[in-house]
Parts: C-alpha cells; structure tokens; sequence
C-alpha cells in the first residue's frame, strides 16, 4: 500500500503531469485534489501530446481510475469538453470518477472573475478568469453548489436563488452588468445532470478502502506550493492549498497515510500571471528559456515569465511539503547554454537571506544572490542512467540536490514518458 502526493515547488508548470503519468502507471487510483480547469498539464505518450486542463493526469493510465476530489472545483462544460476531446483522439475516460462533495463552477462565478479582475486594473491578480476564486469563496461562505446538489433539483434552485440575491446586486449595482436568471442557472446545470449521474462517488470512502486493500493511491496536485493560499506569495496566490497538506484534505485521506510526498521542480524557474518573481530574467536568457522551455500556459496561452533556479524556494516548498524526494524536469533545457546562475540566497537591502524572508515586502524587494556552474554541450536527451550523464551535468544536479532539501530522486531529460532517470523509485519502498 502507497499513498503519494505530488505537488509543485515552485510557481506551477514543473511538469507535474509528466512525473504523475509516469508513477500513474503503477498505482490504482489518480486523484487531483484541488484545482479547477485553472490547472493544467501537458502529457507526452508515444510522441502524442496532451494538453489537460480539469481533467488528472491519470485519465492516460492504462489502469489507474482517475478522481476529481472532493477539494477540486468542477466546470462541466469544460469537463465533457476535455472528455469528448480525449475520446476524439482514441482514449478512455470512462473509468472517470467524481467526488459528490466537490463544488461547481457556476457561470456567474465565471463573470464576476472576468469584470473583477477588470475592475482591480493594475492591481489585478492575474487569474485565468475562469471563475476559480469566486467558486472557491462561495464554498468557504457556505453558498457554494456541490456536485451531489445537481441531483436533487429543489436544492440545487434554493442554493442557486441564494447565490444570486447577493451576486446580481453585484454584477447590476457595482459592475453595470446585466442580472442574471436562476432558470438560466438551472437549465445549465440540469442540461449536465444525466450524463454526471454515473461518475459522482464517494471518493472519500472509495480512496481510505482502497488503500485497507493494499492499493496504491496517487494523489496529483494542480498549481504549486508558492500559488498556495496560505503558503505562496498571497494575494498572488490560487484559491486552494496545492501543497502536500492540502492533498489530504482535498481527497479525503489523513496525512498519517501519506509514505511520499514528490515535489516537481524544473531545472530552472518560471512563473505566469502577477506577483514576485526574484530570479526573473529580462535579458537574452530569459527569452532563451521560454522558447527552447516552450514556456506557455497550457489553460491561457500567456507566455511563462523564466529565471534561474532558486534554491531559496526549493528550500521552503521542501519544508512546507515534507518532500521526501523531488522529481527535476527540464534538465536538457540547459545544455549548451555555457554557465548556469544558481540562485542560493537573497539580499534584501543590504541583508541577507538564505530562507525565505518574513513579509511579502521583503520578498517583493529581494535580489538573488548566485553562484555559477559549467554547464554541458552533450545532448542527454536520450540518457536512462544518472551515472551517464555529463559531469557537469552530474555536478549540476548533485548542486541542486545539496541547496534544495531532499534527494532528485528522478530527473527529466526531455518531455516523453521514457525521458527519465530514476536513481530512487518511490513506488519500490
């Protein structure tokens, strides 16, 4: 029995659908606790690409049951959107199971994301507009919908009605946008019920009894530990907790059943939407790493913003997670690129900082201080074994793995599924 949570370390986009198509394979079930289609991961199988964005990473398992947890907030235009897609290209999404505790996204969540962000101007979080945040505050108000409430028509028109006395006056007074009608809302949603009907479990019950059967569980978290609402860079943050922690809530299984906890960390560092980034790159090399990274969203299309590795926040996202190994992605990115900045402390006028500073203003105001490696000219996009590795490529990661916390357990070496070194297997334990 396995219960192991991947999370992001960094700003998000480490490739965590890769690491979770990998170690899918070898478990029963994939669960993505948190997160909405605000989450996205690409996937290469047999030079196939996938572009997931609601949907776990293990909806490509051969054998893995996929589950929404009960912590995700679902869009279902955009779920059966992503299904029917996947179906078009030859897959199977019909072992798909949803959680009946998780919340819906509403269309008037959608439209109060869009003319708020609007309305902040400047000062805008950077959101994918696709009604996360105000799905995720409608659910801790208690007003949110859940996907259990879709079956039962009356409560799912009283929850609605609810909803909209405060929402309308909102989009009417405040936003000069037109009111919205419950009818409307209720044909949305019943237009779902029929085919939603036969997915929704108790993904709680389900998970804790696999595991009491010896079943290995894989627990994929979307977005990353430093867009964390609690532990990221606030209020440049998602609505959910994407770290180690928050995958226990948001799938229902205790944290005295979690035996790894896998942090993502690209061989560099990217970010997209607002917020401190220190080891940001406005020069050639940033440019550098967005093309040859091919550095875009996958949910929005917006260019990913790219620096150097930083240690600093390897470091707290190790210690906010517990990781007990990490998975680094993105390694062949760097090859022949001469000398590689590493990101080992901060200086915060004229102080230094080798942790993360106390308050947002340091951090917004921190420098990276860096110390430089060699790097490699030998393309290491086919290399299965650590040991063949370049030397300085072997130095680099050895670097990396002293500066960051825990061990680089698996290191990626290109973007196909057997484009990767594994030097310690968490499933083997």
């Amino acid at each position: 029995m396995s219960a192991i949570v991947i999370v992001g370390a960094q700003w998000g986009d480490e490739g965590k659908g890769k690491a979770t198509d990998i170690l899918g394979g070898k478990v029963d079930y994939v669960v993505k606790p948190n997160g909405g289609n605000n989450a996205g991961h690409t996937v290469v199988v047999g030079g196939e690409k996938y572009e997931l964005k609601l949907l776990p990473a293990g909806v490509l398992s051969e054998n893995a049951v996929p589950i929404l947890g009960n912590g995700v907030v679902v869009n279902l235009e955009a779920l059966f959107e992503e299904i029917d897609g996947l179906v078009a290209r030859g897959a199977d999404a019909t072992r798909l199971r949803i959680s009946g505790n998780a919340h819906m996204v509403a269309p008037y969540h959608q439209t109060l994301d869009r003319v708020q962000e609007r309305f902040l101007g400047k000062r805008a979080i950077g959101t994918t507009g696709r009604g996360i945040g105000p799905t995720y505050a409608d659910k801790v108000a208690r007003v949110g919908l859940r996907v259990q409430d879709i079956f039962d028509e009356s409560i799912l028109r009283q929850k609605i009605e609810s909803a909209l006395d405060v929402k309308n006056q909102m989009l009417v007074k405040m936003y000069n946008r037109r009111a919205i009608e419950a009818d409307e809302m209720m044909d949305y949603f019943m237009g779902y019920a029929e085919r939603l009907k036969p997915m929704v479990i108790d993904a709680e019950y389900t998970l804790n009894k696999a595991l009491d059967e010896g079943k290995h569980v894989l627990m994929e978290g979307g977005q990353a530990t430093m867009l964390d609402v609690d532990h990221g860079t606030y209020p440049f943050v998602t609505s959910s907790n994407p770290t180690a922690g928050g995958a226990c809530v948001g799938s229902g299984i205790g944290p005295t059943r979690i035996t790894a906890s896998l942090g993502i960390v690209k061989a560099y560092t990217t970010r997209v939407g607002a917020g401190p980034f220190p080891t940001e790159l406005f020069d050639k090399w940033g440019d550098y790493l967005q093309t040859v990274g091919g550095e875009v969203g996958v949910n929005t299309g917006r260019k990913r913003r790219c620096g150097w590795y930083d240690s600093v926040i390897a470091r707290y996202a190790a210690r906010v997670n517990g990781f007990t190994d990490f998975f680094l992605t993105k390694l062949d990115v760097l090859t022949g690129i001469g000398e590689i900045p590493i990101c080992v402390a901060y200086d915060v006028d004229g102080q230094r900082f080798d942790e993360m500073p106390l308050t947002q203003s340091q951090f917004h105001h921190a420098e990276p201080i860096y110390e430089t490696m060699p790097a490699w000219d030998e393309d290491i996009s086919e290399i299965t074994d650590f040991d063949d590795l370049p030397q300085k490529a072997k130095d680099y990661v050895n670097r990396l793995e002293e500066l960051s916390g825990a061990p680089m357990s698996y290191i990626g070496v290109g973007p196909g599924r057997d484009q990767t070194i594994v030097r310690n297997d968490v499933m083997e334990r």
